[in-house]
C-alpha cells in the first residue's frame, strides 16, 4: 500500500505552525509497512485542494488528509472531498452528541456552525475524537481509501492510534504479518554506515531497510512480511545479525530509545550515581537526564561550571592545570570529572568543556571539546571531539557523545 499525506491550512504556507503531523503519520505508516512517498501542503482554497487531490490520488493507494474539519468557513475538507468524491455528508449523532455534551460541560454557548463539525462523509467509518470536537473517517472508493482526520495534534495523534490504524490495517491483507523494528547507531555518519552495508542494502526485498538520521544519528528500520508472524521475526533477526556484525560497535539501542535512556538504564541497573560538571552544556546533561522518569535517584547533582572561577573555587581545578594548559584541554576536563564525583561523593563524575561558538577560545576552533570521564576505581579518561558545527549543534552532540563514551566504558567494564 502506498500513501500520501495532504495537510490542508494556509498557515502552515505561512510558516505560522509546523507540519508535525506529516512527521508523526510517515513514522506511524512506516511501522504498517505503508510507503509514504509524497507530503503535500495546500492552502485554504476550494479548487487547489480538488486538484492536489486528483494528483494524490492517481498515485496512491491511501490519501490521508489532515487539517479543515473545524467550524469555520475556511474549513472546506469534507465539503471539498464529498463534491470531488460525488458523495454526500451526513449529521453524525454521536459527534453530535459528543460536542453537545462538550459545550455543557464547559459552560459555554454551542453556535449554529459547530454542528458543522459533526458532518461526515455519507458511508464512511466515523473515527470518534475522544480530544475534541471534529470527528475523523475513512472512506473507501474505487480501491482507494481517503483517511480525513483534525489538524490540531493532540486530536489527531491519539485518534489515529486508537481508531485510525485499526481502520486501515482492516482494509489491508489480513495474511499478512508486517513488523518493523529500529536499530539505532552513534559516533558513524550515515555515509559510512551506508558504505559499510551497501551490499546488504541494495539486495534488500524482504526485509526492507531503510536508513534514517537527526540530530547526529543515524538509524536503521527493517520491516518483514510474512504470512506467519514468527517467520517474519525470524527474518527481522537474520537481518540484524548481519547487520550488526558489520557495525555492531555504533549499535547502541532499539525503537524510541535514546543515548540517555539507554545510560540511565544501566546506571540504574548498576546500581550507580553520577553527578556532572559542565562548562559549554551549561546544565544540559543534567536537563536532559532528570527528564526520563525516574531516573533521578542515579543522579547526585552537578555544578555549571562555565567561568574560569567556578572551576577553580568550586570544582578545585588546580591553578597551574588551567595556567598552563589552559579550560579546554584534557587535563582540566580529568579533574574536572574527577573533582564532582568526589565533591558530590558519586560513583561516576563526567565533565563537559570546550568552545561551542561561535568565537574561538584559548586559541582552539569551534567545536573543540573535552569531555571527561571518572569512575570509581578505573583510570579517568578524556575524550577529545572536533565538531565544528554551529553552537546549538555542538551543545547537543557533546552530550550525546557524553553518554555514548560514558555507556562504551560501563558496558567494557560489565563484560570484562
Amino acid at each position: 500500500m502506498n500513501a500520501e499525506i495532504i495537510a490542508v491550512g494556509s498557515e502552515l504556507l505561512l510558516g505560522q505552525i509546523n507540519n508535525t503531523n506529516a512527521r508523526f503519520l510517515s513514522g506511524q505508516l512506516a511501522l504498517m509497512g505503508i510507503n509514504v512517498y509524497y507530503h503535500t501542503v495546500v492552502g485554504d482554497n476550494a479548487e487547489r485542494f480538488k486538484s492536489t487531490l486528483q494528483i494524490a490520488e492517481s498515485r496512491s493507494d491511501l490519501v490521508i488528509v489532515t487539517g479543515g474539519l473545524g467550524p469555520t468557513k475556511d474549513d472546506l475538507t469534507k465539503e471539498s472531498v464529498a463534491s470531488h468524491l460525488n458523495t454526500g455528508l451526513a449529521m453524525d449523532k454521536q459527534a453530535m452528541e459528543s460536542i453537545e455534551q462538550f459545550f455543557k460541560r464547559t459552560g459555554r454557548e454551542m453556535t449554529e456552525n459547530n454542528k458543522k463539525q459533526a458532518l461526515v462523509l455519507e458511508g464512511a467509518k466515523v473515527l470518534p475524537n475522544d480530544h475534541g470536537m471534529a470527528p475523523g473517517m475513512l472512506f473507501d472508493k474505487n480501491g482507494k481509501l481517503y483517511m480525513l482526520l483534525p489538524g490540531p495534534p493532540r486530536e489527531l495523534e491519539p485518534m489515529f492510534l486508537t481508531y485510525g490504524v485499526p481502520a486501515i490495517k482492516g482494509k489491508m491483507d489480513k495474511n499478512e504479518h508486517i513488523i518493523s523494528r529500529v536499530l539505532r547507531f552513534f559516533g558513524i555518519g550515515e555515509a559510512l554506515l551506508e558504505h559499510e552495508l551497501e551490499d546488504i542494502i541494495d539486495s534488500q526485498s524482504n526485509p526492507t531497510i531503510a536508513p534514517l538520521a537527526s540530530d547526529g544519528e543515524v538509524a536503521l528500520r527493517i520491516t518483514a512480511k510474512h504470512s506467519l508472524l514468527e517467520a517474519a521475526i525470524e527474518l527481522l533477526d537474520e537481518i540484524e545479525e548481519k547487520i550488526l556484525a558489520r557495525v555492531g560497535e555504533y549499535f547502541y539501542g532499539y525503537d524510541d530509545t535514546s543515548l540517555m535512556n539507554e545510560l540511565a538504564k544501566l546506571l540504574k541497573e548498576n546500581s550507580q550515581t553520577i553527578s556532572s560538571a559542565e562548562s559549554l552544556t551549561g546544565g544540559m546533561f543534567q536537563q536532559e537526564y532528570t527528564s526520563i522518569p525516574g531516573a533521578g535517584g542515579n543522579l547526585k547533582g552537578g555544578v555549571v561550571c562555565y567561568t574560569n572561577q567556578v572551576k577553580a573555587e568550586v570544582l578545585h581545578v588546580k591553578k597551574e592545570t588551567i595556567e598552563e594548559h589552559g579550560v579546554v584541554s584534557s587535563q582540566c576536563a580529568r579533574e574536572l570529572a574527577e573533582n564532582v564525583a568526589r565533591l558530590t561523593h558519586s560513583d561516576i563524575g563526567i565533565s563537559f568543556t570546550g568552545v561551542a561558538g561561535p568565537d574561538e577560545l584559548e586559541g582552539k576552533p569551534v567545536g573543540t571539546v573535552y569531555i571527561g570521564i571518572s569512575i570509581n576505581g578505573q583510570p579517568t579518561t578524556a575524550e577529545k571531539l572536533n565538531l565544528g558545527g554551529n553552537r546549538e549543534a555542538n551543545r547537543i552532540r557533546t552530550v550525546k557523545y557524553g553518554c555514548y563514551f560514558l555507556l562504551k566504558r560501563l558496558k567494557e567494564t560489565k563484560d570484562a
